[in-house]
């Protein structure tokens, strides 16, 4: 409570930021989230997800506290107030070269980085693999063995600390090119066909019964997603606009890229 009031108050007031012990309870923190002590946002029995505004702000307070530095790592060079993470192979982390993740963001073991990104407060949590060209925005939330293909976009969100981010719940698999960005959660085991975009508006419709069911942000447990439109009215005319379809649910024989193959296979779809 002690932490979370001396950042509260730096928040309200930046002078506060030139105090020595605001300043240690910033980097307290940013080290915490480093090492998976803390989290920006951690599930509840429940199964909800409880977001930690303060620790948030502490993120966004850290940047002012830090000078512009130059990294050499030959032959590649970098200039930026954060420093790059470290300790790999004593985390037992499999980094493949030019992958780059910042302190602050907490890598569990078994985690593999392909060439990808990963930004300060994200969570990533055991055996995730992070295919080619993904990126993990800040204070994302991936749990454990969950696959991001290639090229995904995993949104950041520091501003404004209220918005919630990224959730990506254990044993989901993330198709190429998919985009989740403004808080979308996908429950559990959840599997999303190549190019699903999510936003925290975006309708995911359940077209697997007589009826469509519509969910809007999060993806439930188990579903296979494929990106879909619908038709929407506008002064101008009626458009197409981009929503998600849920086409199935993984069966409890197969793996979840065997799964998404058979609902397609079976809805006569691809993506």
């Amino acid at each position: 409570m002690e932490l979370q009031q001396l950042i509260e108050n730096a928040w309200q007031n930046r002078e506060l930021l030139k105090e020595r012990n605001t300043e240690v309870a910033i980097r307290t923190i940013i080290e915490e989230l480093d090492k998976g002590l803390r989290r920006v946002a951690q599930p509840l029995p429940d199964g909800t997800w409880q977001v930690n505004e303060w620790v948030k702000k502490a993120v966004i307070l850290y940047f002012p506290l830090q000078v512009m530095k130059v990294t050499e790592l030959e032959p590649f060079e970098y200039y930026d107030k954060i420093p790059l993470k470290k300790g790999f192979q004593q985390l037992g982390v499999w980094v493949v070269p030019p992958a780059v993740a910042r302190y602050g963001a907490f890598i569990n073991k078994g985690v593999i980085l392909m060439p990808s990104y990963v930004n300060i407060g994200a969570y990533i949590d055991t055996e995730t693999m992070v295919d080619t060209w993904a990126t993990v925005g800040s204070c994302a939330q991936i749990g454990k063995r969950v696959h991001l293909s290639g090229g995904v976009g995993v949104g950041g969100v520091l501003e404004p600390p209220q918005a919630a981010p990224v959730i990506i719940e254990d044993g989901a698999f993330v198709g190429s090119r998919c985009i989740l960005v403004e808080g979308v959660k996908v429950r559990k085991e959840a599997v999303l066909g190549a190019g699903v975009t999510l936003t925290g508006s975006s309708k995911i419709i359940d077209v697997t019964g007589s009826t469509p069911v519509t969910y809007t942000g999060e993806v439930p447990e188990r579903s296979v997603v494929i990106p879909g439109s619908y038709t929407k009215k506008f002064p101008a005319g009626d458009y197409q606009v981009p929503c998600a379809l849920i086409i199935g649910q993984r069966k409890p024989s197969t793996d979840l890229k065997t799964s998404l193959n058979e609902a397609l296979r079976e809805n006569n779809v691809t993506v």
